[in-house]
């Protein structure tokens, strides 16, 4: 049977373009996006909180064989990145390929004839012989259950979630969080607020992000000579990669890390019953390690508070914490992350006999060979799959490590004969995960803390434990004894 296209990728933000980019660079047309939202962009376009910017550096933020010479700032922020996307689809002519508003519910594979079946919410059926899923993983907001948030008169809402209509201007205001969110909204909205209640769980290690604009010459410098762009690109990925060490069980980089942090801590925050309480307890980096400029020197105003006690129940005016305190709000921000371990992709996605990978996951965890490739799911391939989250670098590094793999991965079953599908070997994903658990055992986020890197049974199923030259060098060769040819009519191995 002729399929629709050669490839289907479901999801326009920055894995499904480095994706298309990929295909486009290797003469490949054949290929849809899908994407349930009105526009692409992914996380850059859904959030829109006030201060809402990237962490790592732009010049190794960017596609790599697309630069942008005009950033204006070290660290750009939402609307930027979101037009960056835009305009590298439409530079790049990948807009033709975009199916907006096709939000695919499910995905079947069909055996007999070697394709994948995809269904938006409308009902509009699509055939590929390939599939990548490049939803990403921080589309599920948390939001904690506090008794009695259904009383609370004010308005509440998730950062991912932002009321534009929202204006924080003489209110006051809660911030439940203090993850990478709302280091980035508290300072935004402080000086806007009558009084400003930040509640904390857990104080998070915060490192200098030494944020600056970009001179109007050096942009031009950018434009006029590529290479001295390649040159920051490099000088940021090898900086990232010698942090990474001290998460990966370098002693010595750990305590440097550390050290800096708290130096950072001492000298931006005044008053010293506020500095211990937001001094971490835990070794850095076992949790997200945040980057700011401005979070620290916000708590040295009137009219912000850190509250520490735990949270005991909304009411219908403010929230009362467990020392019986009663605060006065208006509206609550919850800047409290995303599920992100237990993987629960949006689609239903059914694999051979029947098998749901969601299911299955529920029972082993998420996991994949080389955070790609899932057995039982056969001519399917996953970016940002589980185990490929990064603690210390740029995840499109990782997400075009991915891809190299991938394209060869799309060659093999090119090269396949007609009715023909490949699937890995389970005994080969097997080995691979239990060599991924073994490794993270010797990272810092073994270190016993609680994050959000954790599924439910406590297993990390989010980070990759390794540097990015590391994945990269994994992910350069297809190995094709790693996986097996079903002839789909007989489904004979």
């Amino acid at each position: 049977m002729n399929v629709d296209y050669q490839v289907g990728i479901v999801g326009a933000g920055f894995a499904g373009l480095v994706a298309a980019l990929r295909l486009k660079n290797a003469g490949k047309e054949s290929f849809v996006i899908f994407e349930r939202g009105a526009e692409i962009g992914g996380t850059w376009r859904d959030n829109i909180y006030p201060g809402c910017a990237c962490d790592v550096a732009v010049h190794l933020y960017s596609f790599a064989d697309v630069p942008n010479p005009n950033w204006s700032n070290l660290y750009a922020a939402q609307p930027e990145i979101l037009d960056y996307l835009k305009n590298v689809s439409v530079k790049r002519d990948l807009q033709k390929h975009i199916r907006l508003d096709a939000d695919i519910v499910e995905a079947r594979f069909i055996e007999e004839q070697a394709y994948w079946l995809v269904t938006d919410r409308l009902g509009r059926e699509t055939t590929v012989s390939v599939l990548l899923l490049a939803m990403g993983p921080l589309n599920r907001p948390f939001v904690p259950r506090i008794k009695g948030l259904e009383n609370f008169k004010g308005r509440y809402f998730h950062t991912s979630e932002w009321d534009k209509n929202f204006d924080s201007t003489g209110k006051r205001v809660g911030v439940i969080g203090t993850g990478a969110s709302a280091v980035q909204v508290v300072p935004n909205i402080a000086p806007l607020v009558k009084h400003l209640t930040v509640f904390q769980r857990t104080p998070a290690w915060i490192a200098d992000r030494f944020d600056k604009k970009i001179s109007e010459r050096r942009k031009r410098l950018h434009k006029q000579f590529p290479l001295l762009q390649k040159s920051k690109r490099e000088f940021f990925y090898w900086i990232s990669e010698f942090f990474g060490l001290g998460f990966l069980g370098n002693k010595t980089v750990n305590k440097i890390m550390a050290w800096t942090s708290l130096r950072k801590l001492r000298k931006e925050v005044k008053d010293e019953t506020t500095r211990k309480k937001l001094t971490p307890n835990y070794t850095i980096g076992c949790k997200r390690i945040l980057k700011s400029d401005d979070f620290y020197p916000t708590f040295n105003g009137d009219k912000v508070t850190l509250e520490t006690n735990g949270i005991e129940a909304f009411t219908s005016d403010g929230i009362v914490t467990t020392d019986g305190n009663q605060h006065l709000i208006d509206a609550v921000i919850f800047a409290t992350g995303f599920i992100a371990a237990d993987f629960n992709l949006y689609i239903k996605v059914t694999g051979v006999n029947g098998r749901n990978l969601i299911d299955e996951w529920k029972t082993t965890g998420a996991q994949a060979y080389l955070g790609t490739i899932v057995s039982g799911f056969p001519n399917l391939a996953l970016l940002l799959g589980p185990n490929t989250g990064l603690g210390h670098n740029s995840i499109i590094h990782m997400i075009e490590s991915q891809m190299n793999y991938v394209m060869q991965f799309i060659e093999f079953i090119e090269r396949a004969q007609e009715g023909e599908y490949i699937d890995v070997r389970p005994e080969v994903q097997q080995a691979y995960n239990h060599r991924i658990q073994q490794q993270l055992e010797k990272t810092v986020w073994a270190s016993g803390c609680k994050s959000w890197y954790m599924n439910a049974t406590g297993k990390n199923t989010t980070l990759y434990p390794g540097l990015t030259l590391t994945y990269r060098k994994e992910t350069k060769k297809f190995d094709a004894t790693a996986y097996k040819k079903v002839k789909a009519a007989a489904l004979v191995v």
